[in-house]
């Protein structure tokens, strides 16, 4: 691909997006809209109608000069707000942005193994570092969104990171709940994360936010198999049976758009942490699409504002960064679907563009280790310094203290909201 050197020197993250659902027209159309030769790392958020296998080389043959990451979604956001059946795409200057990224299988990674790609990151980042890796540095993950390694995998990345904060999100399929892959090395893949670690010296905060209330109602997980994500019993009774008279419906009556509605929470310290029903069962268990084991206290919830929650949020942490660059978002599906319900497809799509979100919908949002739903999770990222100075590492080299549990807190240490 021919590539040119735009007017804007001073943008840091560009932004495409195609509608085409042809792969060779779509992967052109991207090329097209990021056709720059200050382009490092290209991020990518697909629907799973395509025909994955050619996607997957055009895209590699469109952006043979840069990686290239990304998966596939249960919902794609654009500059135009929500969107299906469409490709959101980022590319990150190389000025601004030092991006190194790699694919894990994810039955394979124990902790040796992710402190090796931990380590691998790091040092693909100090090649050419922005700034101090421990203080201005994030990691993002995409992770195969049916995979029964979610929570494994997350745990132990957390403990290898330390210190570095990050997010992600689960891939989806349009809601299919069939198949979720990752992309990587110019292939889709399942059972697999991409892990992205990006440094840079524009200023950023990695966050999340939810709407959802407590109603003080709990329900004690009184059989479940953790590993498939199922729970047969709340209270010794039948799950499903439970959930229905919890929310005041019939069982024939549960759907998704009402798990959007009544979810269900675990309290970790002062904060719930949504746990979304995935579909019920004949047997009236209850699949999730988070972990959720035995003896687990959950607690009924109902959706507040979710207007109002996140543009406060998103506000407070603007007041502290200053002019916006870009929020990357990893916004549940269950979330699009609640607002879809309301009919403010139009609202949302103005206070996405209000923050410059981008992004796509999920089947799970991460956070530092911890795996929930019904969130929206990401990271907001300033506009660069006018003169970047170049960055030069001490006499032994700039190395963070990876495995540190430590977390990092207070915007100048690039704080996690």
């Amino acid at each position: 691909m021919a590539v040119t050197q735009t007017s804007d020197n001073q943008q840091a993250i560009y932004r495409a997006a195609s509608y085409q659902l042809d792969a060779v027209k779509a992967a052109h159309e991207l090329a097209l809209q990021l056709d720059n030769e200050e382009i490092g790392f290209v991020l990518f958020f697909c629907s799973s109608v395509y025909d994955l296998e050619s996607l997957g080389k055009e895209i590699n043959h469109a952006f043979s000069h840069c990686e290239v990451m990304g998966c596939t979604s249960a919902g794609e956001i654009t500059q135009s707000g929500y969107a299906k059946s469409s490709i959101s795409a980022l590319g990150f200057s190389r000025r601004d942005f030092k991006v190194s990224g790699a694919r894990v299988p994810l039955e394979e990674l124990d902790l040796q193994a992710a402190q090796l790609c931990v380590s691998s990151l790091v040092d693909a980042c100090q090649q050419d570092q922005k700034a101090p890796i421990s203080s201005n540095s994030f990691v993002l993950t995409l992770i195969d969104g049916l995979s029964p390694n979610e929570e494994r995998f997350l745990v132990t990345l957390d403990t290898a990171l330390g210190r570095l904060p990050h997010f992600g999100g689960s891939a989806g399929d349009d809601i299919n709940l069939a198949n979720t892959h990752v992309y990587s090395d110019g292939a889709f893949h399942t059972e697999s994360a991409i892990v992205v670690m990006f440094n840079t010296h524009c200023p950023f905060e990695v966050f999340t936010t939810h709407h959802i209330e407590s109603l003080e109602s709990k329900l004690v997980v009184t059989e479940a198999d953790c590993a498939a994500r199922r729970v047969y019993e709340f209270n010794a009774e039948p799950a499903a049976q439970v959930y229905a008279r919890e929310v005041g419906i019939t069982l024939e009556d549960l759907r998704p758009e009402i798990y959007a509605l009544h979810p269900l929470a675990v309290l970790i310290g002062d904060q719930y942490y949504v746990r979304s029903i995935q579909k019920v069962n004949d047997d009236l268990s209850l699949d999730f699409y988070c972990a959720v084991d035995d003896g687990i206290v959950v607690t009924a919830m109902k959706p507040g504002d979710l207007f109002a929650d996140t543009q406060e949020k998103l506000s407070a942490i603007e007041a502290r960064i200053g002019q916006l660059e870009l929020t990357l978002g990893c916004d549940c599906f269950l979330r699009r679907l609640e607002i879809e319900q309301a009919l403010m497809r139009d609202k949302a799509k103005a206070m996405f563009s209000r923050f410059r979100l981008i992004g796509f919908n999920t089947y799970g949002e991460q956070l530092n280790g911890i795996h929930m739903n019904q969130t929206l999770t990401g990271v907001m990222i300033g506009r660069p310094p006018e003169s970047p100075k170049p960055f030069l590492a001490d006499a032994n080299g700039e190395h963070p203290e990876v495995h540190s549990d430590e977390r990092v807190d207070g915007h100048a240490e690039r704080k996690v909201g």
